[in-house]
This record gives structure tokens, sequence and C-alpha cells, in this order.
């Protein structure tokens, strides 16, 4: 067994399953890449400390300096991420999300030593976004890494997770992933476009006014800097739209390959097998999909448990990660 000096070598290098048992047909092989097996629970693991490592290389951060204070705002699996490698580098993590969060969100945060600033629940992350700019323009001392526009979240993974799904899968087709600040799918899209020439990146989003877990419909007002920075409207062969209540059809689905895995996870598999859908018969392909977490961070949701309906309903009210 590998040692390793500090929990943050253990960032990457996650395990990839197949997942074929859920595709609509034998010509199409899935597989799943299990990012919940990062140190804090996320992809998002790998964001945060390119992040913080990028802001170090540009001095912005200091290792060691006491009273340094950085601020992001998250309604999703970026803040935990951050609050446990500022917690490990000495820094201190404002958080600025949603009053309306799941219990498990804040719970994790406290438990990293992250201190939460609360917006108003009624405007999502988008409203998390606003006051977490303007917080930052009043206290210019403080460090906003900003990871809706810093180029250090798709580079992440386009030196991480895209040549680790080449090395394990180099018959891969189709990549298919969640839409949210969009940096898995630039970083990975990227980077299989140079090394892979002719692969498909497709992204999975919510109906526009619905939300499901970690992605978003770019038009409901809000299309992160990197998504343009990084042309993603050339770099997306297609969007397709998966709703609330198939996001958690198929979280459940997973259950039964012993996936127990997030609901955006259940939506970007749910992309997947509509994928696999399209691809003629006489037509050998490989898609390989982001499981971005586990789903210990959504018991409070009971998608597991609960009547589906009831469950959708709930989620409209509170933001389950």
């Amino acid at each position: 067994m590998t040692r390793h000096e500090s929990v943050l070598e253990l960032i990457g290098n996650t395990p990839i399953v197949n997942v074929s048992a859920l595709s609509p047909k034998p010509n199409v092989k899935i597989w799943a890449k299990l990012e919940g097996r990062n140190p804090a629970g996320s992809v998002k693991d790998r964001v945060a400390i390119s992040l913080v490592e990028e802001a170090e290389r540009e001095g912005l951060l200091v290792p060691g300096r006491p009273g340094q204070t950085l601020i992001e705002p998250s309604s999703g699996n970026t803040g935990i991420a951050l609050a446990m490698v500022c917690q490990l580098r000495g820094y201190h993590l404002k958080v600025v999300l949603p009053a309306n969060v799941s219990p498990e969100r804040r719970q994790l945060l406290e438990v990293w030593g992250a201190e939460i600033i609360d917006s108003p629940g009624s405007e999502g992350s988008n409203g998390a976004v606003r006051l977490c700019q303007k917080l930052a323009a009043e206290n210019p001392d403080w460090v906003f890494l900003y990871q809706y526009a810093n180029a250090a979240n798709p580079l992440a993974h386009y030196r991480t997770t895209g040549p680790e799904i080449l090395n394990d899968v180099p018959e891969i087709t189709h990549f298919v992933a969640g839409l949210g600040t969009s940096g898995t799918l630039m970083g990975v899209g990227r980077y299989l476009k140079e090394h892979k020439p002719g692969t498909q990146i497709w992204a999975i989003e919510p109906p526009s006014g619905e939300m499901v877990d970690g992605l978003r419909n770019l038009d409901d007002g809000y299309v992160p800097p990197i998504f343009t920075d990084n042309h993603g409207s050339d770099m997306l062969d297609r969007k397709v739209i998966v709703r609330p209540q198939e996001s958690i059809e198929w979280t459940r689905r997973m259950v039964e390959l012993g996936l127990f895995v997030g609901i955006s996870s259940g939506a970007i598999m749910c992309g997947a097998v509509r994928c696999a859908a399209q691809i003629p018969d006489d037509v050998e392909a490989t898609i390989v999909t982001i499981a971005c977490d586990d789903g210990w961070k959504y018991l409070s949701t009971g998608a597991w448990t609960d009547d589906i309906e009831t469950v959708v309903e709930r989620a409209k009210k509170i933001i389950y990660f």
C-alpha cells in the first residue's frame, strides 16, 4: 500500500467501473468514474486544490502567513472541498451559500472549519454568486478565487481527469458529464479533443427553471465565464435535458449495481443511457461518465426511500447539495 504525507495527495486517480448493465444496447459500453472516492468526497476536490495552488503560485496566497481569508460562493461540493484544503493550508474560508441548503451541507462545511454566510434561498446559486461578488468588492483584502471564472478550474481536469480517463479507457468514443460550472466538461473535453480526436462531448442539464442538484441550465441567466472563455458552445457536441424526477430514478438504478452515488450522478447516467440509445446497432461505442460524489451527502432527501414525487417537490424548497 502506498504511503502519503498528506491527505491532499489522495486527490485524483479515482477508480472507474463498468456500468454497461445499464446500457440499452449490447454494442455500447458505459463506464463511470467514481469521484466520490476523493478525500472530501467529490470531483470538486480536484478543482479546490488547483484553485488554491494556482493562487499560491501567483502570490495571492502565502502558505504560513496568518490572517489570510478566502471567500467563495457555493451550493455544491466546491465549498466542502475548499474548506478541507484551506484547513490543511491554514487559510480561513468564508462560504456564501443559499439559506435553504440541506443539513448535510452546513454540517460538512462546519466540520472543515468554514464560516458560512447565508444568501437568499429563493435566489439559488446565482444569488450566492452575486452576494459573494459584492462582499469581495467591499473587502479587497479577501481572496476571491471565483471558480466560475478561474482558469484553474478546467485546468485541473485537463491535467488530471482527462488523462486518467484516456489512460483507463483508451477506446472512449463519448464523454458525458453534467453542466455546472462547466469546468469538468471544458477541461476533460479539451484534453480528449486534442488527444483522441473524434470523441463526442455531451453535456447534461436540467430544463430551464427546474433544479437538478449540482447542474444548471445556461438559459436561466448565468453563463459561467469559463464556459465562454473555453468556447464551450463549440466544444460540446450535444446537450441533453434531464428532469429532476429522472435524476432520482437513475440514482436509484445505480444502486442496483452497488453504486451509492449522488443525485447529479443519476442525471448524468440518465443522459449517458440516452446517448447510448442513439448509437446505431452496428456501431461499437464506449461512453465514460462522471459520478460526481457519493450518496451519503444526500440522505436527508429521502431519494432512495421516499415516494419520488415527494422527493421532487421537497427539492423545490431545499437545496440538497
